[in-house]
């Protein structure tokens, strides 16, 4: 009773949000395909398959009239979801850096209309966000820390290892330096730090050298040129063990480009402050630097503000995991806003 009735107060106090075009706020549209939406098919071809969805609905019990704070919005995945469990009222709050996400949900999802606002920003900034629409309060809130698949696939993003494009790595393409800025022009023991720290890569000293070396011929402008590099770099049995010998590499470059640690804690404080009583604030992680943020931060918390409901990370069904690989390395953690409280 007590969450229906905050729902309705948050709801009704956003009645002046309906009532209004926002510049710069859009509508959207899902892909999903029948089966997980009974017999209507309102998709399009799937970009972006969501990481433990029905775990998502489950944990944040999105109601009628209940408000919803989607942080990593992307191609509205979990957007999606939330918006049909909490029909006929319910709204989806949704942040991404990627303008290009924005801009091919703007189509997706017009049968929601008004009960979906997207807006291009970065969560840490999701307060201002808000305020800037006049909402102080939420009944949930959720951070997805992947990178989505139609992100991965997209080769002028340059986040793959698997196709060749240029150095960019950057979520928002239109601010911030790239990764090629980076890899030609760090300090080797800079670079080999930021690569062990990021990607936890035990052979970060060798392909910080390599790097050094290579660019002191040319700078390094695509993808496929620092594959090559990382891999004479490395000792064959590496090459050829279980994942590709890049990935920890890329994904430290992908951390640094986009600062991603650096802004997390602030990012799940924030999300705390203006969660309502009983509103829930559920978190994804897909790599033990992101997720140790998340625990500490909940554990920070708890008890003041906080009432961790996983007490260990959920992870995805095998199901799951053989539908959608890229899910494998998926935490799900929980954690419900309490009475009052202070975090500082």
């Amino acid at each position: 009773m007590k969450q229906e009735h905050s729902c309705k107060k948050i709801h009704k106090s956003m009645n002046f949000l309906l009532t209004r075009l926002f510049r710069g706020v859009y509508s959207a549209a899902g892909w999903e395909k029948v089966g997980e939406h009974g017999s209507e098919d309102y998709s399009l071809p799937r970009w972006h398959t969501p990481v433990m969805p029905e775990e998502v609905v489950f944990w944040l019990r999105p109601a009628p009239d209940c408000v919803i704070l989607d942080c990593t919005v992307g191609y509205c995945g979990h957007a999606e979801k939330i918006l049909g469990s909490s029909a006929p009222h319910g709204i989806v709050i949704g942040i991404d850096r990627d303008a290009g996400a924005i801009r091919a949900s703007k189509p997706l999802l017009d049968r929601f209309g008004t009960r979906l606002i997207l807006i291009k920003g970065h969560f840490v900034d999701l307060k201002r966000h808000l305020a800037d629409r006049g909402i102080t309060k939420v009944n949930g809130v959720l951070f997805d820390l992947g990178v989505s698949s139609r992100q991965l696939d997209e080769p002028a993003r340059g986040l793959s290892f698997q196709t060749d494009g240029p150095l960019d790595m950057r979520m928002d393409q239109s601010t911030g330096r790239t990764a090629a800025e980076i890899v030609n022009s760090a300090d080797e023991s800079d670079l080999a730090n930021m690569i062990f720290e990021f990607g936890e890569e035990r052979f970060s000293r060798r392909i910080a050298r390599a790097i050094v070396r290579a660019r002191a011929n040319r700078p390094l402008e695509t993808t496929r040129e620092l594959v090559s590099i990382i891999e004479r770099a490395v000792p064959g049995s590496y090459r050829r063990g279980r994942i590709h010998c890049a990935t920890r590499t890329f994904q430290a470059l992908r951390i640094a480009v986009n600062q991603e640690l650096e802004h997390l804690e602030p990012a799940l404080r924030a999300a705390v402050d203006i969660l309502d009583p009983g509103g829930r604030l559920c978190v994804i992680s897909f790599h033990s630097l992101e997720d140790r943020i998340v625990k500490q931060t909940f554990r920070s918390l708890s008890g003041r503000q906080l009432t961790i409901l996983t007490k260990k990370p959920q992870l995805p069904t095998d199901e799951e995991t053989g539908r959608n690989p890229r899910s494998r390395s998926a935490k799900l953690r929980v954690a419900e806003r309490t009475q009052g409280g202070d975090h500082r």
